[in-house]
C-alpha cells in the first residue's frame, strides 16, 4: 500500500507545499544547522544518508549546500522523479530504491548522517519493523555519527474517524489543485493506526474541467516517547527529542 501510495503521488508530491523549492531551501538549511549543533565538527561537508527520501525535498536541500548526499526510497516512481529534480539543478545525489529496514545492507556504512524526514517512519506498522529499521540505520553510522528522525507529533492530534486535514489550493501549470486528507483510525477512533485517504481535486482553468484523485496509505500514530525508546534499543546513545528546530518534532540518537 505503501508502495503504490507514493508511486501515485510522486508527480504530485510538490503540491503539498505552497513552494516547494523554498522548502527543499529552508528544510535543507535548518537540518544543516540542527546537524551542526548536535554533533559539532570542524568538517562543514558530512555525508548524508536520507532512507526515505521521497522526491528528495530534504536531500535536494542538504546537497546544494554542499554535502555528500546519498538518498533512497521505497518508490522507485519518486526515487525516478527525484532523480530528474537533482539533474535539473546540477546536484550530484547518488539516489537508488531501497526499503529502509534493509538501509544497511543496501548502503553499507561509514556515513556521518543518516535520517528519515517527515513522517515516513511511521508507514512502519509494528515496533518490530520500526526497531529493524532503526539497527539498519544506525549500522549504516560511522561510530559517533548521528541519527535524525522528524515526525509528527501524535500526542497532539486528534483521534477518530472522518478527520480533515485541509492543506488548501495551488495553482500549477493552468490547474487548481485543491487538496486534502481525510483520516480514519482503528478501533472506533481510539486505536494506534488509521488509514489515510488524500484527495486531489484538479480543475483545469481553462475548461473548468474537474477531476478527483485519492490515494490511500496507512499509519501507526506512534507517539516520540516510544520511538525514542526504540532507538535507544537499536543501540542509540543520547537520544532525545528537539523542538522549534524544524517544521515537525526531530529525534536524534548518536552511533557509539
Amino acid at each position: 500500500m505503501t508502495n503504490d501510495f507514493y508511486d501515485e503521488l510522486a508527480p504530485l508530491y510538490h503540491l503539498i507545499y505552497p513552494d516547494w523549492n523554498e522548502s527543499i531551501r529552508v528544510q535543507g538549511e535548518k537540518l544543516s544547522q540542527l546537524i551542526e549543533t548536535a554533533w559539532p565538527c570542524t568538517e562543514a561537508r558530512r555525508r548524508v544518508l536520507d532512507v526515505s527520501c521521497g522526491i528528495g525535498t530534504q536531500a535536494l536541500g542538504l546537497a546544494a549546500l554542499g554535502h555528500a548526499v546519498t538518498a533512497s526510497d521505497l518508490s522507485p516512481d519518486e526515487i525516478e522523479r527525484a532523480k530528474r529534480e537533482a539533474g535539473q539543478r546540477g546536484l550530484d545525489i547518488a539516489f537508488s530504491v531501497c526499503d529502509m529496514r534493509e538501509a544497511h545492507t543496501h548502503h553499507g556504512g561509514g556515513f556521518d548522517i543518516v535520517m528519515s524526514c517527515d513522517n515516513s517512519m511511521p508507514h512502519l506498522q509494528t515496533d518490530a519493523d520500526l526497531l529493524t529499521a532503526l539497527r539498519q540505520m544506525s549500522a549504516c553510522l560511522r561510530p559517533g555519527g548521528g541519527c535524525v528522525v522528524s515526525v509528527r507529533d501524535y500526542a497532539k492530534e486528534e483521534r477518530g474517524s472522518n478527520i480533515v486535514k485541509h492543506y488548501g489550493a495551488r495553482l500549477d501549470e493552468g490547474r487548481r489543485h485543491v487538496l486534502f486528507q481525510v483520516w480514519d483510525f482503528d478501533d472506533g477512533g481510539s486505536g494506534d493506526h488509521y488509514d489515510l485517504g488524500f484527495f486531489f481535486v484538479t480543475e483545469d482553468l481553462a475548461t473548468q474541467a474537474v477531476s478527483t484523485r485519492v490515494m490511500r496509505s496507512r499509519y501507526y500514530a506512534i507517539s516520540t516517547a516510544r520511538l525514542c525508546e526504540l532507538m535507544q534499543e537499536a543501540g542509540l546513545k543520547d537520544v532525545r527529542r528537539i523542538d522549534r528546530a524544524f517544521f515537525q518534532p526531530v529525534l536524534v540518537g548518536t552511533r557509539p
